[in-house]
């Protein structure tokens, strides 16, 4: 997915909204609230897109080694939505959504060195429209799986012709061995219905590990060639 295309779902609105749409006149206005929420999101990426758009491009013009390879991004569909409230036992509403759930919108920033992460990271948070609502470090502190990531929790504002709305976004940064692991761990599991043996777990975990390793070599790799110039 390249860095300006957002994940397009088919809307279905949660049964306990369902319920609650009565007659012709509520269903355009439930549905018109949802779209307006979804745009607002959707413009929170793009923002996002279009900061990281001009790091790249300042890199670029600069002569400086660019630090982020890709930029993907991705909205939640209604179903995963209402599922993840339903889990926190949360109303399925649309303020609750906007309250209660921080990854609604996603941003993947993958990036070559794993220097290039913390990086990306101070110069997006030194942006003055930019506040950091969390940060979990899975790359200092990987999760027992194995899965390294650095992950961030922005708000964002998102100006509307009369109204200014803050905005929650999820940025995950990665290298690219980083992702690699994720997303083929992501898929065995996305694939089986089945229990993952422990077998299997602690394989997926040696990988981890030796990737892990394989990305501090090739930092170390880059930085004496650097020197070298």
């Amino acid at each position: 997915m390249s860095s300006d295309e957002l994940i397009q779902q088919e809307v279905k609105l949660p049964a306990s909204i369902e319920k609650n749409i009565s007659n012709p006149e509520d269903f355009y206005k439930t549905a018109f609230e949802f779209q307006q929420i979804m745009m607002i999101y959707e413009s929170a990426i793009k923002q996002l897109q279009t900061k990281l758009d001009i790091l790249n491009k300042e890199n670029k013009i600069s002569g400086r080694r660019n630090p982020i390879e890709t930029v993907k991004s991705r909205i939640k569909s209604p179903q995963s939505i209402a599922g993840k409230l339903q889990k926190k036992q949360l109303p399925i509403t649309f303020e609750s959504m906007q309250k209660n759930l921080n990854d609604i919108a996603g941003v993947r920033v993958i990036c070559p060195y794993i220097s290039d992460i913390y990086s990306v990271r101070d110069t997006l948070l030194k942006q003055p429209d930019i506040t950091l609502l969390e940060e979990k470090d899975y790359i200092k502190e990987p999760k027992q799986s194995g899965y390294r990531s650095l992950h961030l929790v922005v708000q964002i504002p998102v100006y509307l012709s009369e109204t200014t709305h803050n905005v929650k976004v999820e940025i995950q940064l990665r290298t690219i061995a980083m992702d690699f692991w994720a997303c083929l761990e992501h898929e065995l599991h996305y694939k089986t219905t089945a229990n993952v043996p422990d077998s299997v777990r602690r394989e997926l975990f040696r990988v981890a590990e030796t990737i892990a390793i394989t990305d501090r070599e090739m930092e170390e790799i880059a930085i004496e060639l650097q020197h070298l110039e």
